[in-house]
C-alpha cells in the first residue's frame, strides 16, 4: 500500500471515530470522500492463505497474502473497515436507506462446530493463524452439553488491540492483549483464514480471569438473514435462545479444564451496536499507537508491509523470508479423539 493510501486510511478512520454517533449515513459519505482510492483498493483486494506445517500439530500455520502474492499480517495489514464488494472500476450503486451500514473486516479463526482453538499468533512475525498450545498440548475447546465446539464462526477484527495497560471505565478491567473477538452468527460455516465483511449487531463484556475480553456479535453481510438483523434486539426476537446460549457458552467453556466460570460486565447483558462500534474504534486507536511504537508492545509482533508510519514496516522480500522459513505443508495429524467427548457442567 502506498503512503498516500495509508494516510488516506488513517484520515478516514479518524472521521469514522468522530462521527459515528451522529449518523451512519454521514459517516459512510465522509469516509468515502476522505479516501476514494483506499476504498477502491479494498473493493478489489482479495486475500489468499498458505498453509505451512502439519494440521493438528504445533508447527501448523496459516499465512496470508494478497492476490498478487505479497505476504501480509492479518493483524496489521488487513483494513479495519470494509466496503461492499463491486466489480472493478464500476461505481458503487447509491446505498438504500437500510444499506448505509459501516462494515468491518473479520478474520475467521475458528469455524462453527469445530473444536481446535485456532488464533492469530500475535507474538510471531506476520501473525499467522496457529492452534493454541497450553502446557505443551494443542488446545481444543470442550463440548459442553448441548453445544458442539464453537457455536458461531469465531475470529477477530483486524487493526484492533485490547491494550493490557488500558483500564475500561465501566468494568475496571484491562485488555487481554489481543485483537477484539467476533462471533459471526450467520448460516455459512466458514474456513480458518477466511476474510469476511460483517455487520456489527452488539457486544458482550466478558471478563476472563480479570482481563477485559470483549465479544462482538456480528453477521456476514452476505448472509440471507443479514438484511433482517440490524440490532441485538433483532437477534433476540428472531433467534430465541441464541444470545442466552452465547453467554452460557462463554461462562462455562473453560470449566472442563479446571478453570472457574468466566464473569461478565453489565450483568451479562449485551450492549447495542452503537456501543459496540465505540469499543471497536477505541481498540483501533490502541492498535494505531501499538504499530507506531507509542505504546509498550507487551511482546506483540508488529511486523507489517503497509503501515508507512510504523517503524515495524518491512519489505515484501522480508515478509516472504518469514513464510519460507516455516516448515513446508505436510499431511495432517489426526486430531485427539477426546475432542468429541461431551462435558456436563
Amino acid at each position: 500500500m502506498s503512503p498516500l493510501l495509508l494516510r488516506s486510511s488513517l484520515g478516514c478512520l479518524d472521521t469514522v471515530l468522530g462521527s459515528f454517533r451522529a449518523s451512519r449515513n454521514k459517516l459512510v459519505t465522509q469516509a468515502a470522500a476522505a479516501a476514494p482510492h483506499l476504498y477502491h483498493f479494498r473493493k478489489t483486494m482479495h486475500y489468499q492463505t498458505e498453509e505451512r506445517g502439519r494440521p493438528h500439530s504445533p508447527d501448523y500455520r496459516i499465512y496470508f497474502k494478497t492476490s498478487d502474492g505479497k505476504y501480509i499480517s492479518p493483524f496489521h495489514d488487513i483494513s479495519l473497515i470494509a466496503e461492499t464488494e463491486q466489480d472493478n472500476d464500476v461505481p458503487a450503486k447509491k446505498p438504500k436507506k437500510n444499506e448505509s451500514e459501516v462494515l468491518f473486516n473479520m478474520v475467521v479463526e475458528v469455524p462453527r462446530w469445530s473444536n481446535a482453538k485456532m488464533e492469530i499468533a500475535t507474538k510471531e512475525p506476520l501473525n499467522p493463524i496457529k492452534q493454541d498450545v497450553k502446557k505443551g498440548k494443542l488446545r481444543f475447546v470442550a463440548n459442553i452439553f448441548p453445544h458442539k465446539g464453537y457455536i458461531w464462526n469465531y475470529g477477530a477484527i483486524p487493526q484492533t488491540w485490547e491494550d493490557p495497560n488500558h483500564t475500561d471505565a465501566e468494568t475496571k478491567c484491562c485488555g487481554d492483549n489481543d485483537p477484539i473477538d467476533v462471533c459471526e452468527i450467520g448460516t455459512e460455516v466458514c474456513c480458518p483464514g477466511q476474510v469476511i465483511q460483517v455487520k456489527v449487531l452488539g457486544i458482550l463484556a466478558m471478563i476472563d480471569e480479570g482481563e477485559m475480553d470483549w465479544k462482538v456479535i456480528a453477521i456476514n453481510v452476505k448472509d440471507p438473514d443479514a438484511k433482517n438483523l440490524n440490532s441485538i434486539e433483532d437477534v433476540r426476537k428472531s433467534r430465541p435462545g441464541h444470545l442466552e446460549a452465547t453467554v452460557d457458552w462463554f461462562r462455562k467453556y473453560k470449566v472442563p479444564d479446571g478453570k472457574p466460570e468466566n464473569q461478565f460486565g453489565f450483568n451479562g447483558e449485551f450492549k447495542d451496536k452503537d456501543f459496540a462500534v465505540e469499543i471497536i474504534m477505541s481498540t483501533h486507536e490502541h492498535w494505531r499507537a501499538l504499530v507506531q511504537k507509542k505504546k509498550n508492545s507487551g511482546g506483540i509482533e508488529c511486523k507489517n508491509i503497509s503501515c508507512c508510519e510504523s517503524p515495524f514496516k518491512c519489505s515484501a522480500e522480508e515478509a516472504r523470508d518469514v513464510v519460507e522459513s516455516a516448515p513446508a505443508f505436510d499431511s495432517s495429524h489426526r486430531a485427539c479423539p477426546d475432542v468429541d467427548k461431551w462435558h456436563f457442567v
